[in-house]
């Protein structure tokens, strides 16, 4: 995300955004990890944080992680929430490593054990495996109210591209996750177990209902049609130029939405991401060799 067009998105506001936002775009997954900070305590929350992973090797990488760890300490900041907006099939989540660097509660939306509940048998995951939630520091309630430093947040749940979504609203911006791409890219699938095409429409629907001047941050963008990569929009720009829903009706949508997931295929990553990730970033227990081990579920998903 160009300063350009950051500035441009803040022109005419009736209120500068209080807290500061950082992006940290990984093109190998296309996403976007946020750390978003109140500038008078130094507080700070990281959002959808990426641990490398090359499915050839079988190998994590910290890379992306570390320049998260770098800006933190460079900027002095005090790391209070590390907030996952879902179980992410695209990447693996670098939480556990990015706690134990520079602090940092764990936390998801409180429906989290409605995906491990889908996803454990699926992995026939070991027995001890808990389906509630408490791999993770704290999960967050619907319209729950919290802090960053001085910085005033509310959890929206927000479900449909999976059953545990949620949306991080802060002031007047908001962290979507995987619910709303840039207008040109449209909205997220709900083809994996437990999505839902109504339900997302009525999430979309929620966030829409947001002022219209209020940030959007997108968790990834793909760059459609040659564009360079932009990950900032607005509830405005949304509602009246989304490739999905401008001028569709709810029904329209949802023809749209199942059709086109009905051609996609399942991201390249969906095996070892909801694995580690239902797991809050955690691998699978060791086995007696010593080493950890991803299942590939034959002819289930």
């Amino acid at each position: 995300m160009t300063n350009i067009q950051k500035n441009h998105l803040l022109k005419g506001f009736k209120e500068k955004p209080k807290a500061t936002v950082k992006g940290f775009f990984d093109p190998a997954t296309y996403t976007v990890s946020y750390v978003v900070s109140d500038p008078e305590t130094k507080k700070c929350a990281i959002i959808d944080p990426v641990l490398d992973y090359d499915a050839i090797k079988g190998r994590t990488s910290k890379k992306s992680a570390d320049k998260i760890i770098s800006y933190v300490k460079e900027n002095g900041l005090i790391c209070e929430w590390i907030i996952e907006t879902h179980i992410h099939a695209d990447h693996l989540t670098s939480s556990p490593y990015l706690s134990k660097s520079i602090g940092g509660k764990s936390s998801i939306g409180g429906n989290i054990n409605l995906v491990q509940n889908t996803f454990a048998p699926i992995f026939n995951a070991e027995d001890n495996f808990s389906k509630d939630g408490t791999q993770f520091d704290h999960l967050f309630s619907d319209n729950e109210e919290f802090n960053i430093g001085n910085l005033s947040a509310k959890i929206l749940f927000t479900p449909g591209h999976t059953p545990a979504c949620i949306s991080i609203l802060i002031d007047n911006i908001c962290f979507i996750g995987d619910t709303l791409f840039m207008p040109d890219y449209g909205t997220a699938r709900c083809d994996f177990p437990g999505g839902n095409t109504e339900h997302l429409y009525q999430s979309i629907q929620r966030i829409l209902a947001l002022p219209d001047e209020t940030i959007l941050y997108m968790c990834h963008d793909y760059a459609p049609n040659g564009r360079d990569f932009e990950w900032i929009s607005t509830v405005k720009d949304e509602k009246e130029t989304n490739i999905h829903l401008a001028g569709k009706t709810k029904e329209e949508f949802i023809r749209l939405r199942q059709a086109r997931d009905a051609k996609l295929d399942m991201p390249k990553l969906i095996i070892p991401s909801v694995q580690i990730n239902m797991r809050a970033g955690h691998m699978p227990p060791v086995e007696s060799n010593g080493i950890s081990y991803i299942k590939i579920p034959i002819n289930k998903l």
